[in-house]
Protein backbone atom coordinates (compact mmCIF):
# COMPACT_ATOMS: atom_id res chain seq x y z
CA UNK A 1 0.00 0.00 0.00
CA UNK A 2 1.34 3.08 -1.06
CA UNK A 3 1.70 5.90 2.06
CA UNK A 4 -0.04 9.25 1.81
CA UNK A 5 1.88 12.31 2.55
CA UNK A 6 0.56 12.41 5.68
CA UNK A 7 2.29 9.29 6.84
CA UNK A 8 5.65 10.06 5.90
CA UNK A 9 5.58 13.29 7.46
CA UNK A 10 4.15 12.13 10.64
CA UNK A 11 6.70 9.13 10.84
CA UNK A 12 9.71 11.22 10.39
CA UNK A 13 8.10 14.19 12.46
CA UNK A 14 8.15 12.09 15.37
CA UNK A 15 11.26 9.14 14.62
CA UNK A 16 13.79 12.17 13.40
CA UNK A 17 12.07 15.75 13.74
CA UNK A 18 11.07 16.00 17.78
CA UNK A 19 13.50 13.78 19.59
CA UNK A 20 16.92 14.42 17.66
CA UNK A 21 16.39 17.66 15.27
CA UNK A 22 14.70 19.70 18.49
CA UNK A 23 16.10 17.22 21.14
CA UNK A 24 12.49 17.27 23.05
CA UNK A 25 12.05 15.29 26.34
CA UNK A 26 10.19 12.25 25.78
CA UNK A 27 7.28 13.75 27.90
CA UNK A 28 6.88 16.04 25.40
CA UNK A 29 7.13 13.13 22.38
CA UNK A 30 4.77 11.26 24.01
CA UNK A 31 2.14 14.19 24.52
CA UNK A 32 2.04 14.95 21.18
CA UNK A 33 1.68 11.16 20.50
CA UNK A 34 -1.54 11.07 22.12
CA UNK A 35 -2.63 13.95 20.78
CA UNK A 36 -2.17 12.47 17.04
CA UNK A 37 -3.49 9.03 18.16
CA UNK A 38 -6.54 11.35 19.11
CA UNK A 39 -6.65 13.26 15.91
CA UNK A 40 -6.65 9.44 13.91
CA UNK A 41 -9.71 7.89 15.97
CA UNK A 42 -11.40 11.33 15.23
CA UNK A 43 -10.59 10.51 11.54
CA UNK A 44 -11.98 7.20 11.52
CA UNK A 45 -15.06 7.78 14.00
CA UNK A 46 -16.29 11.14 12.48
CA UNK A 47 -15.19 11.30 9.44
CA UNK A 48 -14.99 7.92 7.89
CA UNK A 49 -11.16 7.95 7.08
CA UNK A 50 -8.87 5.14 8.23
CA UNK A 51 -5.05 6.41 9.33
CA UNK A 52 -3.62 5.34 6.31
CA UNK A 53 -6.11 7.25 3.70
CA UNK A 54 -5.27 10.64 5.71
CA UNK A 55 -3.58 13.28 3.45
CA UNK A 56 -2.20 16.70 4.41
CA UNK A 57 -4.71 18.45 2.45
CA UNK A 58 -7.12 17.74 4.83
CA UNK A 59 -5.83 19.03 7.86
CA UNK A 60 -6.62 22.75 8.23
CA UNK A 61 -8.36 25.08 10.88
CA UNK A 62 -11.78 24.01 10.56
CA UNK A 63 -10.93 20.20 10.44
CA UNK A 64 -8.61 21.30 13.76
CA UNK A 65 -11.21 23.06 15.20
CA UNK A 66 -13.87 20.67 14.58
CA UNK A 67 -11.56 17.96 16.30
CA UNK A 68 -11.15 20.04 19.15
CA UNK A 69 -14.43 20.70 20.04
CA UNK A 70 -14.95 16.76 19.83
CA UNK A 71 -12.25 16.03 22.48
CA UNK A 72 -14.16 18.82 24.61
CA UNK A 73 -17.55 17.52 24.04
CA UNK A 74 -17.20 13.90 23.07
CA UNK A 75 -14.39 13.04 25.36
CA UNK A 76 -14.97 15.50 28.11
CA UNK A 77 -11.58 16.59 28.30
CA UNK A 78 -10.79 19.87 30.02
CA UNK A 79 -10.07 23.13 28.35
CA UNK A 80 -6.47 23.17 29.56
CA UNK A 81 -6.56 19.58 27.72
CA UNK A 82 -8.53 20.60 24.74
CA UNK A 83 -5.41 23.82 24.58
CA UNK A 84 -1.94 21.33 25.02
CA UNK A 85 -3.67 19.15 21.85
CA UNK A 86 -3.71 22.56 19.65
CA UNK A 87 -0.50 23.02 20.82
CA UNK A 88 0.48 19.74 19.10
CA UNK A 89 -1.32 20.31 16.08
CA UNK A 90 0.15 24.00 15.63
CA UNK A 91 3.90 22.14 16.21
CA UNK A 92 3.47 20.13 13.44
CA UNK A 93 2.03 22.63 11.17
CA UNK A 94 5.03 24.50 11.82
CA UNK A 95 7.05 21.48 10.62
CA UNK A 96 5.16 20.83 7.74
CA UNK A 97 4.62 24.46 6.45
CA UNK A 98 8.72 23.78 5.47
CA UNK A 99 8.65 20.24 4.17
CA UNK A 100 4.98 21.11 2.31
CA UNK A 101 5.24 24.26 1.54
CA UNK A 102 2.20 23.62 -0.83
CA UNK A 103 -0.13 23.55 2.66
CA UNK A 104 1.72 26.78 3.40
CA UNK A 105 -2.01 28.54 3.85
CA UNK A 106 -3.67 25.72 5.74
CA UNK A 107 -0.61 25.32 7.89
CA UNK A 108 -0.83 29.48 8.52
CA UNK A 109 -4.50 29.27 9.64
CA UNK A 110 -3.56 26.14 11.68
CA UNK A 111 -0.71 28.43 13.83
CA UNK A 112 -2.76 31.35 13.99
CA UNK A 113 -5.29 29.34 16.27
CA UNK A 114 -5.57 30.68 19.84
CA UNK A 115 -6.04 28.66 22.38
CA UNK A 116 -9.54 28.48 24.08
CA UNK A 117 -9.89 31.47 27.15
CA UNK A 118 -10.52 29.67 30.47
CA UNK A 119 -10.63 30.59 34.32
CA UNK A 120 -7.19 29.38 35.35
CA UNK A 121 -6.78 27.67 38.84
CA UNK A 122 -5.09 29.49 41.45
CA UNK A 123 -1.48 28.24 41.99
CA UNK A 124 -1.16 26.39 44.79
CA UNK A 125 2.03 26.65 46.97
CA UNK A 126 3.30 25.92 50.55
CA UNK A 127 3.30 28.63 53.56
CA UNK A 128 6.81 28.75 55.27
CA UNK A 129 5.02 26.44 58.36
CA UNK A 130 3.32 24.40 56.06
CA UNK A 131 6.81 23.30 54.43
CA UNK A 132 8.50 23.01 57.79
CA UNK A 133 5.52 20.88 59.00
CA UNK A 134 6.19 18.58 55.98
CA UNK A 135 10.05 18.16 56.00
CA UNK A 136 9.56 17.50 59.61
CA UNK A 137 7.86 14.18 58.45
CA UNK A 138 10.43 11.85 57.65
CA UNK A 139 12.94 10.59 60.30
CA UNK A 140 16.28 11.00 59.09
CA UNK A 141 17.46 8.40 61.62
CA UNK A 142 16.67 5.57 59.68
CA UNK A 143 17.60 4.96 55.98
CA UNK A 144 14.46 5.41 54.05
CA UNK A 145 13.58 8.33 55.86
CA UNK A 146 17.26 9.71 55.42
CA UNK A 147 16.46 9.41 51.55
CA UNK A 148 12.86 10.97 51.64
CA UNK A 149 14.14 13.54 53.77
CA UNK A 150 16.96 14.34 51.31
CA UNK A 151 14.95 14.09 48.20
CA UNK A 152 12.20 16.51 49.46
CA UNK A 153 14.77 19.09 50.62
CA UNK A 154 16.46 18.99 47.13
CA UNK A 155 12.78 19.16 45.47
CA UNK A 156 12.48 22.13 47.27
CA UNK A 157 15.32 23.66 47.51
CA UNK A 158 16.85 23.12 43.58
CA UNK A 159 12.81 24.06 42.56
CA UNK A 160 13.02 21.09 40.27
CA UNK A 161 10.25 19.64 38.04
CA UNK A 162 9.50 16.14 39.34
CA UNK A 163 11.24 14.71 36.20
CA UNK A 164 14.69 16.75 36.72
CA UNK A 165 14.72 15.17 39.81
CA UNK A 166 13.93 11.80 38.54
CA UNK A 167 17.35 12.00 35.65
CA UNK A 168 19.54 13.10 38.63
CA UNK A 169 23.01 11.06 38.16
CA UNK A 170 25.73 11.06 40.89
CA UNK A 171 27.85 13.49 38.52
CA UNK A 172 25.07 16.20 38.62
CA UNK A 173 25.65 16.94 42.31
CA UNK A 174 28.64 19.03 43.31
CA UNK A 175 28.91 19.25 47.22
CA UNK A 176 32.28 21.29 46.99
CA UNK A 177 32.06 25.24 47.03
CA UNK A 178 30.63 25.77 45.32
CA UNK A 179 27.36 23.86 45.80
CA UNK A 180 24.85 23.25 43.24
CA UNK A 181 23.33 20.69 41.09
CA UNK A 182 23.13 20.38 37.23
CA UNK A 183 19.62 20.03 35.72
CA UNK A 184 18.42 19.02 32.64
CA UNK A 185 14.99 20.65 31.76
CA UNK A 186 12.17 20.90 28.45
CA UNK A 187 14.19 20.94 25.43
CA UNK A 188 17.32 19.43 27.15
CA UNK A 189 18.41 22.87 28.08
CA UNK A 190 20.47 22.60 31.09
CA UNK A 191 21.06 24.91 34.30
CA UNK A 192 23.20 24.81 37.11
CA UNK A 193 21.36 25.66 40.54
CA UNK A 194 22.70 26.42 43.64
CA UNK A 195 21.96 24.44 46.85
CA UNK A 196 21.83 25.52 50.56
CA UNK A 197 24.36 24.20 53.49
CA UNK A 198 21.35 22.67 55.02
CA UNK A 199 20.54 20.54 51.87
CA UNK A 200 24.18 19.71 51.34
CA UNK A 201 24.41 18.25 54.81
CA UNK A 202 21.59 16.02 53.93
CA UNK A 203 23.06 15.13 50.65
CA UNK A 204 26.31 14.38 52.05
CA UNK A 205 24.87 12.57 54.94
CA UNK A 206 22.59 10.23 52.03
CA UNK A 207 25.33 9.74 49.76
CA UNK A 208 27.58 8.27 52.63
CA UNK A 209 24.84 6.32 54.20
CA UNK A 210 24.07 4.63 50.70
CA UNK A 211 27.48 4.17 49.78
CA UNK A 212 27.56 6.22 46.90
CA UNK A 213 30.64 7.43 46.62
CA UNK A 214 31.46 3.69 45.22
CA UNK A 215 29.10 4.02 42.73
CA UNK A 216 29.37 5.35 38.77
CA UNK A 217 29.44 8.83 38.90
CA UNK A 218 26.28 7.58 35.77
CA UNK A 219 24.14 5.77 38.81
CA UNK A 220 21.03 7.75 39.68
CA UNK A 221 21.04 10.17 42.69
CA UNK A 222 17.49 8.46 44.29
CA UNK A 223 16.80 4.92 43.00
CA UNK A 224 14.17 2.46 43.96
CA UNK A 225 14.55 -1.19 45.61
CA UNK A 226 15.92 -2.51 42.14
CA UNK A 227 18.54 0.22 42.01
CA UNK A 228 16.76 2.09 39.41
CA UNK A 229 15.90 5.72 39.00
CA UNK A 230 12.81 6.93 41.25
CA UNK A 231 10.10 6.82 38.59
CA UNK A 232 7.71 10.28 38.78
CA UNK A 233 5.23 8.31 40.39
CA UNK A 234 7.53 6.66 43.19
CA UNK A 235 8.51 10.43 43.98
CA UNK A 236 4.93 11.45 43.97
CA UNK A 237 4.08 8.19 46.21
CA UNK A 238 6.68 9.33 48.83
CA UNK A 239 5.81 12.80 49.24
CA UNK A 240 2.21 11.66 49.39
CA UNK A 241 2.58 9.51 52.41
CA UNK A 242 4.20 12.77 53.98
CA UNK A 243 1.59 14.93 52.82
CA UNK A 244 -0.92 12.59 53.97
CA UNK A 245 1.02 12.65 57.62
CA UNK A 246 1.15 16.58 57.86
CA UNK A 247 -2.69 16.71 57.00
CA UNK A 248 -1.55 19.11 54.32
CA UNK A 249 -4.29 18.13 51.49
CA UNK A 250 -8.05 19.24 51.19
CA UNK A 251 -9.76 19.81 48.22
CA UNK A 252 -9.19 22.77 47.05
CA UNK A 253 -5.40 21.90 47.18
CA UNK A 254 -3.99 18.65 46.41
CA UNK A 255 0.01 18.43 46.87
CA UNK A 256 2.08 17.58 44.12
CA UNK A 257 5.79 17.30 43.74
CA UNK A 258 5.35 20.82 41.18
CA UNK A 259 3.79 22.54 44.42
CA UNK A 260 7.36 22.19 45.94
CA UNK A 261 8.91 24.05 42.69
CA UNK A 262 5.85 26.72 43.22
CA UNK A 263 6.56 27.29 46.53
CA UNK A 264 10.11 27.90 45.79
CA UNK A 265 9.27 30.06 43.42
CA UNK A 266 6.60 32.19 45.58
CA UNK A 267 9.34 31.95 48.67
CA UNK A 268 12.56 33.75 46.10
CA UNK A 269 9.84 36.30 45.13
CA UNK A 270 8.89 37.00 48.76
CA UNK A 271 12.93 37.71 49.55
CA UNK A 272 13.08 40.11 47.17
CA UNK A 273 15.00 37.93 44.24
CA UNK A 274 14.67 39.58 40.90
CA UNK A 275 12.27 38.36 38.48
CA UNK A 276 14.82 37.35 35.86
CA UNK A 277 17.03 35.41 38.76
CA UNK A 278 13.75 33.36 39.03
CA UNK A 279 13.24 32.87 35.72
CA UNK A 280 16.80 31.47 35.26
CA UNK A 281 16.28 29.68 38.37
CA UNK A 282 13.33 27.94 37.01
CA UNK A 283 14.23 27.14 34.02
CA UNK A 284 11.72 29.27 32.01
CA UNK A 285 12.14 30.14 28.36
CA UNK A 286 9.74 32.84 28.96
CA UNK A 287 9.72 36.04 31.57
CA UNK A 288 6.08 35.93 31.25
CA UNK A 289 5.69 31.93 32.46
CA UNK A 290 7.88 33.49 35.93
CA UNK A 291 5.41 36.40 36.15
CA UNK A 292 2.25 34.57 37.64
CA UNK A 293 4.22 34.01 40.38
CA UNK A 294 4.25 38.20 40.62
CA UNK A 295 0.88 38.24 40.23
CA UNK A 296 -0.18 35.69 42.64
CA UNK A 297 1.88 37.76 45.05
CA UNK A 298 0.00 40.63 44.08
CA UNK A 299 -3.41 39.34 44.78
CA UNK A 300 -2.50 37.89 48.47
CA UNK A 301 -1.42 41.34 49.28
CA UNK A 302 -4.71 42.95 48.51
CA UNK A 303 -6.25 40.92 50.23
CA UNK A 304 -4.07 41.31 53.17
CA UNK A 305 -4.60 45.27 52.88
CA UNK A 306 -8.32 44.63 52.73
CA UNK A 307 -8.41 42.73 56.24
CA UNK A 308 -5.70 44.11 58.22
CA UNK A 309 -5.56 47.88 57.08
CA UNK A 310 -7.80 50.56 58.33
CA UNK A 311 -10.38 52.26 55.62
CA UNK A 312 -10.84 55.79 56.25
CA UNK A 313 -13.02 56.22 53.58
CA UNK A 314 -16.49 57.38 54.65
CA UNK A 315 -19.49 54.48 53.95
CA UNK A 316 -21.59 57.31 51.85
CA UNK A 317 -25.22 55.28 51.71
CA UNK A 318 -27.08 56.46 48.67
CA UNK A 319 -30.88 56.73 49.31
CA UNK A 320 -32.02 53.80 46.97
CA UNK A 321 -29.31 51.80 49.51
CA UNK A 322 -31.74 53.06 52.90
CA UNK A 323 -34.89 51.72 50.96
CA UNK A 324 -35.56 48.48 50.05
CA UNK A 325 -38.40 49.41 48.29
CA UNK A 326 -36.77 51.04 45.23
CA UNK A 327 -40.63 51.98 43.47
CA UNK A 328 -41.66 53.47 46.67
CA UNK A 329 -38.51 55.77 46.76
CA UNK A 330 -38.45 56.63 42.45
CA UNK A 331 -42.61 57.75 43.67
CA UNK A 332 -41.46 60.45 46.40
CA UNK A 333 -38.48 61.53 43.83
CA UNK A 334 -40.86 62.60 41.01
CA UNK A 335 -42.65 63.97 43.44
CA UNK A 336 -39.97 66.45 45.24
CA UNK A 337 -39.50 69.55 43.74
CA UNK A 338 -36.19 70.77 42.54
Amino acid sequence: MKKTDFTKALTSYFSTYLPTTCGVSPNTCNSYRDAFKLLLLYFQEEKGVPANSIELRMLNRNLVSDFLDWLEVQRKVSVTTRNQRLAAMKAFAHYVQYRNPEYLENCTDIIAMRPKKHEKPVIPFLTEEELKTLLAQPDPSTRHGLRDLTLLSLLYDSGARVQEVTDLKLKDIRLTNPAMVSLTGKGRKARQVPLMKETCKLLDAYIRNFNLNSEPLTSPLFFNQKGQALSRYGITYILKKYVSQAELDSDARKISPHVLRHTKAMHLLRAGVNMIYIRDFLGHVDISTTEVYARIDAEMKRKVFEEKVPNFTPNTTMPWEEDKDLLQWLTQFGKKSF
